[in-house]
């Protein structure tokens, strides 16, 4: 299939965009890597009347770390975050979790963003977001509004941000002296996972975050376990998160993946720290 007829607008300006957005409201969409925005065109799972491309919109690409947190603007795409100095020092836990997001291909014209905007529950950048406890910068033509990742997620590939706003660019806290740690399993490397979990131990706890089971990132804090209380944890963590069969993989397959791959992740996040 081919998309449905669509007017297209290369903004040159966060303003010139955000107008479109005003007017068009729920009939304009947003461009920027279109990995899989374009899929969805094709398969015309995704009617829009107007595509705004905000690549040509110079200050989404930056990238900056501030106030404790890594800011990426709409226009960073992920190899270039990927191939960025520091990126294993500032933040760990997207060094280790963005390789395993698309192929090197994808990742060449993918961004940061879309990625965060398409809101996949068994994408990478979204549960690393969500685990760091990691915020969406919002805006509007007529406002600015800073949203919580675990309050950005909604549901399946659902989100809070409004028809007339558009994703400026997303903020992942960088901590200082916590293990990190990120593993997945999927059919093929590059494909979305069948259960992925990340993982930051600090000195007074662990958060695990688990993706690809729920209709979107979870993350949990808990005391710092080991053994059997460890195995208690994430036993009750994997009913909790209401797992269903599907073509990729049963309830019951999914559950023990929680189980296995979150107490992997959180031991090799420990050795990190040590």
């Amino acid at each position: 299939m081919k998309p449905a007829a669509f007017d297209y607008v290369r903004a040159e300006s966060m303003d010139e965009a955000l107008a479109v957005l005003k007017q068009e409201g729920s009939d304009a969409r947003i461009l920027a890597g279109g990995m899989s925005f374009m899929a969805m065109l094709n398969m015309r799972l995704a009617r829009p009347r107007v595509l705004v491309d905000i690549m040509r919109v110079a200050p989404l690409a930056r990238m900056d770390e501030e106030k404790g947190a890594l800011k990426i603007g709409a226009g960073v795409r992920q190899a270039r975050l990927l191939a960025s100095d520091g990126l294993a020092h500032a933040a760990p836990l997207i060094a280790k979790g963005l390789p395993f997001t698309g192929h090197a291909q994808t990742r060449s014209r993918g961004t940061v963003c879309g990625s965060i905007a398409h809101a996949d529950p068994s994408a990478e950048l979204p549960l690393c977001l969500v685990t760091l406890k990691g915020h969406v910068h919002l805006r509007s033509a007529k406002a600015a509004r800073t949203v919580a990742a675990a309050d950005f997620f909604t549901g399946m590939m659902a989100t809070t941000k409004a028809d007339d706003e558009m994703i400026e660019a997303v903020s992942f806290p960088t901590p200082r002296g916590d293990g990190t740690a990120f593993r997945e399993i999927a059919r093929r490397h590059g494909d979305f996972a069948i259960v992925a979990c990340a993982a930051v131990v600090s000195n007074t706890g662990i958060r695990l975050g688990v993706g690809g089971v729920a209709d979107m990132p979870v993350a949990r804090d808990f005391p710092l376990l080991d053994g059997s209380a460890l195995d208690d944890a994430l036993n009750a963590l994997a009913w909790e998160l209401d797992a269903r069969d599907d073509v990729h993989a049963s309830a019951r397959y999914r559950r023990e993946l929680v189980r296995r791959i979150g107490r992997a992740t959180i031991e090799e996040a420990q050795r990190c720290r040590a």
